[in-house]
């Protein structure tokens, strides 16, 4: 079943789509328009993988890593479904990540790659931006590069894993003004969900809430101010947004 989060008239709700249309939880239905769509999960800790597609990676002239490259990222970065991404002004190269992302569904401490599904809830889609003029080194993202307010949309849907029979085979397209400008498939990562699930929870407790985005493939290209980035993968719908210029914002 697919879940989304939205607000409708002042109201938080929880709603489930029902013949291209939502069904609020308190028994409406109403259009996916009419609503403003918020994360379909509310995060909690954030783990992020670079370089997690060997493609990817050689697309960056690096090598796949040996162990997982992780980093966390911070809730003010999520916005949802049809919301607006800002731009700052002073950078060069801004360019957007499709990525998988998983669902911790239960606690989850030292689990063994062969149990890790038991652990997953569902999936959904982010796109994960990054601002590569503050790039140091792929190796150590800092929070310049992928901490930035309003800079990972995700959404639309929070899938359930039973909806999904292969996470791992799932194919990824990006699109930028209706052009596909990246595609790959979930079958490429360097490393599978059941191998991260199993080194996170090595290194810490996982939780409910929890989220893993999993790492984009090649295909990553600059965007520009007014441009719609449309994330899709496979059996999880597609995530819409709009670039603008930070002046947007109360901030700027």
């Amino acid at each position: 079943m697919k879940h989304a989060r939205v607000a409708y008239n002042g109201q938080i709700q929880d709603a489930v789509e029902q013949n291209g249309r939502l069904k609020l939880n308190d028994g409406r239905i109403v259009e996916e328009n009419e609503v403003v769509w918020l994360p379909p999960v509310e995060p909690r800790t954030v783990f992020t993988l670079g370089l997690n597609y060997a493609d990817h990676a050689k697309e960056l002239s690096f090598s796949a890593p040996k162990e997982p490259l992780v980093f966390l990222k911070g809730p003010n970065t999520f916005i949802g479904h049809r919301a607006q991404t800002y731009r700052p002004r002073d950078v060069i190269y801004m360019h957007y990540e499709c990525e998988l992302t998983v669902v911790i569904g239960k606690t989850a401490r030292n689990i063994k790659k062969e149990d890790a599904y038991d652990y997953v809830s569902g999936y959904t889609i982010a796109n994960d931006y990054a601002i590569r003029d503050y790039l140091e080194n792929y190796y150590r993202p800092n929070l310049r590069v992928k901490n930035r307010d309003t800079c990972t949309p995700i959404g639309p849907w929070f899938v359930d894993k039973e909806d999904i029979k292969d996470p791992m085979n799932l194919t990824l397209r990006t699109y930028v003004n209706g052009e596909v400008t990246q595609e790959g498939s979930t079958a490429d990562m360097v490393f599978g969900i059941p191998e991260l699930i199993e080194y996170l929870s090595e290194i810490m407790t996982l939780s409910p809430g929890d989220l893993i985005l999993t790492g984009t493939p090649k295909g990553s290209v600059d965007t520009a101010v007014g441009d719609e980035v449309i994330t899709e993968i496979e059996g999880l719908g597609k995530l819409v947004n709009t670039i603008v210029d930070e002046t947007a914002f109360k901030y700027a």
